[in-house]
């Protein structure tokens, strides 16, 4: 049973409670990104969170990391195109500490000059790892061309020019409009009573911000372009994109079975086609990101370069196929019992369980229970499905590619 509550300065609280367990986890989530940034100061969400474990007014950074790991506990963060979250997992006895820290390094970081330019040179190391990853940056490439210059093209880690203009002052103004109660929510799930919705009220319930004005979100338009990219690799990194759907949208469901069945488990038609029975790739899979108001189906694949044009005309012709046939009824069956087992498989996790609680109540504002969440996954037809397919792979689709000669599929050019 999910228990919520909303503090009186508007930062909610959402708990679960798993008496079965003796694990906590506790999750500050805000609801910032990358898409809410600007040419100027892109990255700085994600700056932002490495800064908040570089040390407080009573802590230094080797303290808040001595913190957790002398109560044999786990601390990170994680930022995305929407939403920043910084979690940990502790043993229940220890939830009261952890959340004492967490508190603090929200509210208390110091953003120390000296700090500062270290943690820059570590993000500047980050990026440049990332240019080492072409299956990474493929990924990147795509949003920039699916998205072009409206923000969720953005990449999370900003740039090196941007990454050099942020200050103490820049993160504390960016916090004071974007770290506003009422764009905070505190999940807590694990072996923990509602009682301690009292603690979290006591560290978050009662603060404010200067409140900046922060701009309205505009929604993009999908554009189905190219970008590829000369690089020196031993493999051809190719994405497509197609339009998907929003967090909010009913078909939803359908959605997650259609990718169940196009390239996201192994028995997909994408992983058969391709890796099984062609052997063109080792890595090669599909996957959906829904944001607020949209989203992107995206097909990965990466294959010797002289296997390209055969990689894309086969994933082609797997789009061409659900196009004109749509998918089985055995298909549709044993996708449905494979979701639904992964869904209770994943409930065995607190981090978990925290993670969809506050992604839900921050983005969504409600929460579905177990049997609901299967009831609606049961109640997705064949029909169901193949409009979805028509509706998503007949709107065109964006490309990008990495490889050692930059040159597109001859069924692109």
């Amino acid at each position: 049973m999910i228990k919520r509550h909303t503090c009186s300065n508007g930062v909610r609280v959402v708990l679960e409670n798993i008496p079965t367990v003796r694990s906590v986890a506790i999750g500050v989530w805000i609801g910032t990104g990358s898409r809410f940034e600007n040419t100027k100061n892109n990255g700085i969400s994600h700056f932002l969170e490495h800064m908040f474990f570089k040390g407080t007014k009573t802590r230094t950074a080797r303290e808040i990391a001595e913190s957790f790991d002398s109560i044999g506990g786990q601390v990170n963060a994680f930022t995305s195109k929407e939403y920043t979250c910084y979690y940990a997992k502790v043993l229940d006895t220890h939830a009261p500490y952890a959340l004492e820290v967490l508190a603090d390094m929200f509210f208390n970081s110091t953003f120390d000059e000296g700090e500062l330019l270290k943690e820059k040179n570590v993000v500047l190391e980050e990026i440049k790892m990332y240019e080492d990853t072409p299956d990474d940056i493929v990924h990147d490439m795509l949003s920039r061309a699916s998205f072009q210059n409206h923000e969720l093209g953005f990449p999370i880690l900003g740039t090196e020019e941007t990454l050099h203009t942020f200050t103490g002052n820049t993160l504390r103004d960016y916090m004071n409009t974007h770290y506003v109660p009422e764009e905070v929510v505190i999940s807590i799930a694990g072996n923990i009573d509602e009682s301690f919705i009292k603690k979290v009220e006591g560290w978050f319930g009662s603060y404010k911000t200067s409140s900046l004005a922060k701009a309205e979100m505009d929604s993009p338009i999908f554009h189905p372009e190219k970008l590829a990219r000369k690089k020196e690799t031993e493999q051809a990194h190719l994405c497509l994109g197609f339009p998907g759907l929003s967090l909010k949208d009913k078909r939803s469901y359908s959605l997650i079975i259609l990718n169940n069945i196009f390239g996201s488990s192994m028995s997909s038609r994408l992983f058969q086609e391709v890796r099984e029975q062609k052997g063109l790739a080792y890595s090669v899979f599909s996957y959906h990101s829904a944001f607020q108001d949209n989203g992107i189906f995206t097909i990965y694949g990466g294959t010797a370069p002289h296997q390209l044009d055969e990689l894309y005309e086969t994933i082609t012709n797997i789009v061409d196929d659900l196009n004109e046939n749509g998918i089985t009824d055995k298909e549709l069956k044993n996708s449905k019992e494979q979701i639904k087992g992964n869904l209770m498989l994943s409930l065995e996790s607190t981090n978990s369980r925290m993670s969809r609680n506050g992604k839900h109540e921050l983005i969504l504002g409600y929460h579905r229970t177990l049997d609901d969440m299967v009831e609606s996954i049961d109640k997705v037809s064949k029909e169901d499905v193949d409009q979805l397919i028509q509706s998503i792979f007949n709107e065109g689709c964006s490309t990008s590619l990495v490889s050692p000669t930059g040159e597109l599929p001859k069924g692109l050019q």
